[in-house]
């Protein structure tokens, strides 16, 4: 079976491309693997946008479920050009002790951070949708608009590549269960596009297939304190919404923070708490809880 039908036998959906038209991906799962394999630490970057809170949970989640070596890091402040900060790496992640850098929904252009890794011993995976403007050496790119890229559809969101990556990896070790992130993707889609279509529209409309028996406790927690009773369109917006005023409008980076635990705990009463905290923080009622 080759390498197409391959990935077609293991979530097959209609009117989605194949991940392996991705620029990169088979280099890319080859590094993933490798580090899976040999329990490299594994250091998710990304930024507190919903969409990429979403990306570095949907990740996580899988890395997890294969036993790997992650944790993931958010930044303090934001980068305008959505690269990888020297100052960071510097006084974060190689004190983590990172083999490898994976960054989400930023970095194809980040010519000085991922020089600086290189320098670190440190390989960086960049898994983005920005536009490149620099063609840089010392790194795995997945972004279908890289130069050369052909993949389709070039407006996918960032949480939509992360998860065309996560089928590439279940494709590896043969994961029948890679379909089931498609309930947190439906949530990062939604925050990208308010008029989704191609393949953003299939992510969503897949998505809600899964919403409506996921076993998200950060989901679950959500649509329980929003009493939300039918899994619909408008259901994912208020999913979305909840996480991403606090993010986006207070600027606070633990908020983010404790946004991907509460998509990746396994602990249902930990994600209520969280999820009463972060609609605190939304509503600007003074903090209760003790997530810390």
């Amino acid at each position: 079976m080759g390498r197409a039908e391959e990935t077609l036998h293991y979530f097959r959906i209609s009117k989605m491309y194949n991940p392996f038209l991705l620029k990169g991906m088979d280099c890319t799962l080859k590094r993933i693997v490798k580090a899976i394999n040999n329990r490299e630490k594994i250091v998710l970057y990304g930024y507190y946008d919903v969409d990429s809170i979403i990306s570095m949970s949907i990740i996580m989640l899988v890395l997890k479920y294969l036993n790997a070596d992650v944790e993931y890091f958010i930044p303090d402040d934001f980068n305008q050009n959505f690269e990888i900060s020297e100052r960071y790496i510097n006084n974060s992640i190689k004190y983590l002790g990172a083999n490898l850098l994976l960054a989400v929904g930023c970095g194809t252009n980040s010519e000085d951070g991922i020089c600086l890794c290189r320098k670190l011993g440190i390989d960086v995976v960049v898994v983005d949708y920005h536009r490149q403007y620099k063609k840089l050496a010392n790194m795995l790119l997945i972004n279908p608009n890289q130069e050369g890229c052909r993949y389709p559809f070039k407006d996918l969101a960032g949480c939509g590549i992360v998860f065309k990556l996560c089928q590439a990896i279940s494709t590896y070790y043969e994961m029948k269960c890679v379909n089931k992130y498609l309930d947190l993707v439906a949530v990062g889609v939604i925050s990208k596009t308010q008029r989704p279509y191609n393949e953003n529209k299939v992510l969503i409309e897949e998505g809600l297939k899964r919403l409506i028996t996921t076993n998200n406790y950060g989901i679950n927690a959500l649509i329980k304190l929003k009493d939300i009773k039918k899994i619909d369109y408008e259901a994912i917006k208020i999913i979305s919404a909840s996480v991403e005023p606090t993010l986006n409008a207070v600027g606070r980076m633990d908020n983010a923070k404790i946004a991907v635990e509460l998509f990746t705990t396994s602990d249902s009463y930990r994600a209520l708490q969280i999820a009463k905290y972060l609609n605190n923080e939304v509503n600007g009622k003074q903090n209760v809880f003790n997530v810390y």
